[in-house]
């Protein structure tokens, strides 16, 4: 949770935002958000427009956004989502749309990130993806009347690469990734909640096998480049509740990710709840039918009440 002061900085900070956003709520109303008032930061990145593939997955990111699935009635929180895709695409229908639209059902607000590839062009290369995401926070945050929810009841969920990308944003939402650009920068970026669903947790071996790992860090990284893009390396006592899961039959991201995840939890005493699923392979977004992944939003819906963060 944040502290007074630093809360009270956050008001203050968003209510002088008004004036400079004022020309831009025409975009935020909508249902889609560019995050960046102007070009994001990290090089020229690639040319427009964005590529999309098969099952609705995107590549060739030049503009990061977030769509909004606003539910009927709102409970108060929200959620940011960061499908996978492996940082080689993003996985927007398969796992951000489904994700949203499971959340706004339960009342919870949810934005679906659409986040920059390290690969494609940016100069700061993996801290693109990580700056888009706690910028991304820190918008939901400001606008947070806008939108009816709690500035201090916002989650985050990923998959795959996506959870990568979470689990970073959890672990090390205080560092300094980019040079303010307005003063949404001074709020944190720190989420109340985790969920990091067949996340990518380590870039290290032996679990360095994927895609995630040749796309931030190269094919043949030092132990130190690695272990500095690795989730687990950087838990302390200051990261929010964790959810995670993942098959055990899982080719990708399974058990081992898990683990480690689980042991710098338990070590930096961070609350966290893992669950090996039997079967379901990777990919499974909101459950694949006829596997034990079939319904595991239910496992996540119940930590969530636990935690307050869903009615």
């Amino acid at each position: 949770m944040l502290g007074r002061r630093q809360f009270l900085a956050g008001a203050i900070a968003a209510t002088s935002l008004a004036a400079s956003w004022r020309s831009h709520a025409a975009s935020l109303d909508g249902d889609e958000i560019p995050i960046w008032p102007g070009p994001p930061p990290g090089g020229e990145g690639p040319e427009a427009p964005i590529v999309e593939l098969p099952r609705g997955a995107v590549r060739r990111i030049a503009t990061p956004t977030l769509r909004v699935f606003r539910p009927e009635k709102s409970v108060g929180c929200a959620v940011l989502i960061a499908p996978g895709g492996g940082y080689k695409r993003i996985e927007i229908h398969h796992e951000g749309h489904a994700a949203a639209q499971w959340f706004a059902d339960r009342g919870v607000t949810a934005f679906v990130l659409t986040y920059r590839l390290p690969s494609e062009g940016w100069d700061v290369g993996p801290l693109a993806p990580l700056q888009d995401a706690q910028r991304a926070l820190r918008l939901v945050r400001s606008r947070a009347r806008q939108f009816e929810v709690d500035a201090e009841r916002i989650g985050v969920v990923g998959f795959s690469a996506g959870g990568h990308l979470m689990g970073m944003l959890s672990a090390r939402s205080d560092l300094s990734t980019y040079k303010p650009v307005d003063g949404t920068d001074r709020l944190s970026a720190r989420p109340h909640w985790a969920a990091l669903i067949y996340p990518v947790i380590s870039l290290l071996p032996p679990d360095d096998r994927t895609s995630a790992r040749r796309l931030l860090v190269g094919d043949n990284p030092s132990e130190e480049l690695a272990a500095e893009w690795s989730v687990q390396t950087h838990i302390t006592h200051d990261c929010p509740p964790i959810f995670s899961i993942a098959a055990k039959d899982d080719p990708i991201a399974g058990e081992g990710h898990l683990r480690l995840l689980s042991e710098a939890c338990e070590r930096a005493g961070v609350p966290d709840r893992m669950i090996r699923l039997e079967n379901g392979g990777h990919g499974f977004s909101m459950g694949r039918p006829g596997t034990a992944s079939e319904h595991w939003p239910n496992l996540m819906a119940e930590w969530l009440r636990e935690r307050r963060a869903l009615l």
